[in-house]
């Protein structure tokens, strides 16, 4: 092995207390030479070129778009362009502050999509009950644009929030999803009705807020899911598809190998029942205040 191939000494990110955690490879801490020259060479690009924005553009960050291009400087470089426009075009910043999503309660009885406690390895959960949606009435409340707003400032939530809160409660750096979309009761042409918002969801996720995928479960899958899948799965990339389990009706004991019973919801085969219902709790280490299920019905 050449020394260009070693993995070289890296510093370990600070605020660690798990004294058995070690990074993955890509991930500060764990970079090989040529991946610290690759970081390195982006940043001072960045930098030089007017780019770098000092509060959001981490070593991390930069990281999730280095190894969604492989650690090819010009196309993470261009990729990492491409997404600050967007942020420009999208008015991202005035979501952050401004966007106030009133009809969630609303929304939730059509189209669940809700963030809940931790997996085993500190990762925020994400649940979408993609069986429930009723189009019809989920756009006679919001729209898809409002949808996308919403999904925008949850990413960014997501990354400002509820990473180093999850981080900070497990000791070492969180920085990626266990996801889990239930398609209980799906309907196929329910979802022809609103493929184009997830399909924008989609190529929001994987092209302005890359590497955030750790685990993704696709449960109760029904007779028929292959028509479904082949629709969504030329909008993922190869790395996304990799990550995603199609599991049936028979998946409790896979998701509570990953996630503790007391943190899924019971009606997910967990025993947590948020007061007022988990899918509107956003209980977790980033809402300590909140009031959370304990397993008691």
């Amino acid at each position: 092995m050449s020394t260009l191939e070693q993995a070289s000494a890296s510093p370990m990110p600070n605020g660690i207390t798990d004294p058995n955690f070690r990074p993955l490879p890509g991930r500060v801490g764990n970079l090989t030479v040529p991946q610290q020259h690759a970081l390195q060479t982006l940043k001072n690009q960045l930098l030089d070129e007017g780019h770098f924005v000092e509060e959001r553009m981490d070593d991390p960050m930069l990281l999730r778009f280095l190894r969604a291009r492989k650690f090819d400087v010009p196309k993470a470089k261009a990729m990492l362009l491409a997404a600050e426009q967007w942020r420009l075009d999208m008015k991202i910043d005035d979501i952050v502050q401004n966007f106030d999503f009133a009809e969630k309660k609303e929304v939730d009885q059509y189209y669940p999509q809700y963030y809940h406690k931790m997996d085993k390895d500190g990762r925020p959960v994400y649940i979408e009950r993609l069986g429930k949606l009723n189009v019809p009435a989920l756009y006679g409340i919001t729209t898809k644009e409002r949808l996308l707003q919403r999904l925008i400032l949850e990413y960014e939530r997501f990354l400002t929030d509820r990473l180093p809160a999850c981080s900070a409660a497990v000791g070492h750096p969180v920085e990626t999803v266990c996801t889990i979309l239930d398609l209980k009761g799906v309907s196929l042409s329910s979802f022809y009705q609103v493929r184009d918002y997830v399909n924008e969801a989609s190529k929001i996720g994987q092209d302005r807020y890359p590497e955030c995928m750790g685990k993704f479960y696709i449960i109760n899958a029904p007779w028929g899911f292959s028509a479904v899948w082949s629709l969504i799965k030329p909008w993922l990339d190869e790395v996304t598809v990799s990550k995603i389990e199609i599991l049936g009706s028979s998946y409790q004991q896979k998701l509570l190998q990953d996630i503790r019973a007391e943190d899924l919801p019971a009606d997910l085969g967990g025993k947590c029942k948020c007061a007022g219902g988990c899918s509107l709790s956003d209980a977790g280490p980033w809402n300590p205040d909140e009031k959370t299920g304990n397993g008691v019905a």
